[in-house]
């Protein structure tokens, strides 16, 4: 397949088809596969072609205002029915990508916004917010059910830009279509950052952030782009929603904080400020080794306890520090950074080595990024395009992430690595599972668990959902949230329902009605449907 035919902006992580895993990569990582991770790999699978898709049930139906911002090509509307989880994947490589929107729409303002939501709601078409397609939850997938006369694609790709910077209170006025590179380059020349580093930060937009509340790669202090937004302005069906720009304030249940994880379900985030700050110029690094992982994770406890909040706090079990080529001495790395925009942090750092040092670790390297963790970051950049090599060659590979207080981090870890590893035994025959804490607070942490396993190549779907039934089981009764960061989408609706209180979800389901009353905005999406 050349590169004019290839499947691969429908289901790849890049949009470039030049990006596409090639023969000779996959045939160099398939025994790296087996020493490395223990795992047999496959002979590397041939995408298939894309398939003929059902037919436009929207198109010709569209005013001609809103038709000058649609496009019902094949590509394009497979490319907007997936996201990037790891069914999304095989369906795409296997080119099983209904169901599919029926139509993308392209809005330039926010005007096109209101005017496509209109239609919407008088022709019971549903809509599906894209942002980035970066949603390993589902949250993207047009699988709306039945009822509506056709489904739409939204993505706001041409609503992007920063449209305005508040250098004396530090802030930007951010289009919802901005992807993470474009905010910086457009935050650089004032000296400027928004501090937000996703793993999907080259393809996921600031719209996206917002409505999935979405978490960075710095593990305290700003995490999640609750801690950034000022204000946020969106499109509902029953009219605007715009909240007033603040740094703060008590006046009763905050219009931000309902739109933050609303993941489309009542409306379209159009824009939002967002807090920024200066770009660090003082940077320290260290890589320390851990006997254990439980004893890695107390020194963690103490570091954020103590009242400093390193940049970078990832402390990695033994097996995926060994797999990432980050320590590979079987102990739990800890990679650890702090970072200043002037100020001095050797005596943060000193301070975080001694209680490192108390509580068992040793120093591998510190004072600069040095090659333990530059390898770890490395890794982190390159996961996504990793993991579709893997899938190519056999492996089924999915992460999923929560969070727990300390007291009960130990023993919720060990049980539900064991209960995920007995279901990989029951249902793969074998596999791993591998922990790190990716964001640490002073009350608890954040474990983030990748699993790999031998795929029955025709059955990887009906795998995943047993081994992600029985691990999110597990995080459920182990008094987890079923989500951290990477949003609650389709896949997660049936644990967040357990997850939250009755009385909660009756009001989001009213809140839903008033903003949306036909129930178009994303159906399915938090468990939220047509009333």
């Amino acid at each position: 397949m050349n590169a004019a035919d290839s499947t691969y902006p429908v289901w790849g992580w890049s949009r470039d088809p030049a990006q596409a895993p090639t023969a000779a990569a996959l045939d160099e990582l398939g025994p790296l596969v087996a020493a490395q991770l223990g795992l047999p790999a496959q002979p590397a699978e041939r995408p298939a072609a894309l398939p003929e898709l059902p037919a436009d049930r929207v198109s010709s139906r569209l005013p001609a205002t809103i038709r000058e911002l649609a496009s019902a090509e094949p590509i394009d509307r497979a490319r907007h029915g997936l996201g990037r989880s790891y069914v999304d994947l095989i369906r795409g490589i296997r080119g099983d990508v209904e169901p599919v929107p029926d139509v993308v729409l392209r809005p330039r303002d926010e005007s096109d916004v209101v005017a496509v939501l209109d239609w919407c709601t008088d022709a019971e078409v549903a809509v599906v917010p894209f942002g980035g397609g970066t949603s390993v939850v589902g949250g993207v997938r047009p699988d709306v059910g039945s009822g509506w006369h056709g489904t739409v694609s939204l993505d706001l790709e041409r609503l992007a830009g920063v449209a305005e910077v508040d250098p004396v209170s530090r802030a930007a006025r951010v289009l919802a279509g901005t992807a993470g590179p474009a905010l910086e380059e457009a935050l650089r020349p004032h000296g400027l950052t928004a501090r937000f580093f996703p793993q999907s930060f080259e393809r996921s937009t600031v719209g996206g952030w917002v409505a999935t509340r979405a978490a960075g790669h710095f593990a305290t202090r700003l995490t999640h782009v609750d801690d950034l937004v000022e204000s946020v302005r969106a499109v509902t069906p029953a009219g605007m929603w715009e909240s007033r720009r603040l740094p703060g304030s008590g006046a009763g249940p905050s219009p931000d904080r309902l739109l933050l994880g609303s993941e489309g379900t009542l409306g379209v985030v159009t824009e939002t400020w967002l807090r920024v700050q200066q770009r660090p110029t003082v940077r320290w690094a260290a890589t320390l080794g851990a006997p254990s992982f439980a004893m890695g994770c107390e020194a963690v406890r103490q570091i954020v306890q103590s009242g400093v909040l390193p940049a970078t706090c990832r402390l990695i079990d033994a097996r995926e520090s060994a797999t990432t080529a980050t320590l590979d001495t079987g102990e739990a790395a800890l990679v650890l950074g702090f970072e200043s925009t002037s100020a001095p942090v050797e005596d943060s750092a000193a301070w975080a080595l001694e209680l490192c040092s108390d509580a068992g670790l040793r120093v591998v390297e510190s004072g600069s990024r040095g090659s333990a963790g530059e390898a770890w970051r490395t890794s982190f950049v390159r996961a996504p395009y990793v993991r579709e090599q893997l899938v190519l060659l056999g492996i089924l590979v999915e992460t999923f992430e929560t969070a727990i207080t300390w007291e009960r981090l130990d023993e919720f870890v060990a049980r539900v690595t064991e209960r995920t590893e007995a279901a990989l035994a029951a249902v793969c025959g074998g596999g791993r599972v591998t922990c790190r804490l990716t964001h640490v607070y002073p009350d608890g942490a954040a474990p983030y668990f990748t699993v790999m396993a031998p795929a029955r190549r025709g059955s990887e779907v009906t795998q995943w959902k047993e081994v992600k039934a029985a691990a999110s089981d597990a995080v459920i009764a182990g008094g987890g949230t079923i989500t951290h960061h990477h949003a609650v989408g389709r896949d997660h609706a049936q644990w967040y329902a357990e997850q939250r209180p009755d009385a909660f979800a009756a009001a989001l389901r009213a809140g839903k009605t008033a903003v949306d009353p036909r129930g178009v905005m994303n159906p399915g999406v938090l468990g939220l449907t047509a009333s």
